[in-house]
């Protein structure tokens, strides 16, 4: 093949003189993609996100632009599928973003590798109807020391997700290198979900890598705060107490937070253009 057919046939080489060539997204995924650590009232499910956010841009530049979101919090890569795949793939999706797993690999004893594989399942699906399919590794944790131990296999598991995106001519939205948001400033206080920095930048990056322009900009945080050691300590305390210990008490008891959790956007539905322009 040559490169001008190879350039022709993958999917991240759009051209971007005209506006985008999509219509319908619809997004998949657990709490990350559904947008948890970014409240807002007058958003569906009360969470705004990245999800949200690029849609709104991709609304603001063509006339019939709808949007579904079957995210679920707390859910692992096999209810995903189980749950989103079929209703999504339903919906006739141009573009599809996909990012699962992410539960699955922060869990002891789970295997990447095996992860990986169902992961690759759903994007065979997902790309066999030949919309465009974005998927999203994982950050980079070594930032934070609480998930610092699964550093190692969240980028066993990005590799995996590069090469299946390499198979099956996705795009890759790489949050492993947005160093931007590799601050806790940019991280809600469960240290877990992002917050609307972090979203934000999230959407900047999907943006990115769909070679859509766009006018959002970067956010920066406030300085980070300077405490004595034992301000600290008593924060990781609350922290353990409000939020660690829960996350702890779910998992022994087989429970997930998305639980009698419906899609905040089970419809494609059109995007206010206005939206775009809250940030």
């Amino acid at each position: 093949m040559s490169p001008e057919s190879e350039q022709q046939h993958r999917t991240p080489f759009v051209p971007n003189d005209d506006p985008h060539p999509w219509r319908r997204l619809v997004a998949l995924g657990d709490s990350f993609t559904e947008g948890i650590g970014d409240p807002s009232p007058g958003s569906p499910g009360g969470n705004r996100g990245w999800a949200d956010r690029v849609a709104e841009v991709l609304a603001a530049s063509v006339d019939d632009f709808a949007y579904a979101n079957l995210a679920v919090r707390g859910k692992l890569i096999e209810q995903i599928i189980a749950d989103q795949v079929e209703p999504a793939l339903a919906l006739n999706p141009d573009l599809i973003t996909f990012c699962a797993g992410g539960n699955d690999v922060i869990r002891p004893g789970t295997d990447p590798d095996e992860i990986a594989a169902r992961f690759e399942d759903a994007v065979i699906r997902l790309s066999s109807s030949g919309a465009t399919v974005v998927v999203i590794t994982g950050i980079d944790v070594a930032f934070t020391p609480v998930f610092r131990p699964f550093r190692g296999k969240i980028a066993i598991y990005n590799e995996n997700v590069r090469a299946v995106a390499e198979r099956y001519d996705c795009i890759v939205a790489d949050q492993w290198a947005l160093k931007e948001i590799q601050d806790p400033r940019f991280f809600a206080d469960d240290r877990l979900h992002l917050n609307p920095l972090g979203h934000h930048e999230v959407a900047r990056m999907v943006l990115r890598a769909l070679n859509v322009p766009n006018t959002l900009t970067p956010m920066q945080p406030e300085p980070i705060a300077r405490l004595s050691w034992r301000q600290a300590r008593s924060n990781d305390l609350v922290w353990a107490r409000t939020h660690l210990v829960p996350w702890v008490l779910r998992r022994l008891r087989h429970q997930s937070s998305g639980d009698h959790v419906s899609a905040k956007r089970p419809e494609p539905l059109p995007v206010a253009i206005e939206d775009a322009s809250q940030d």
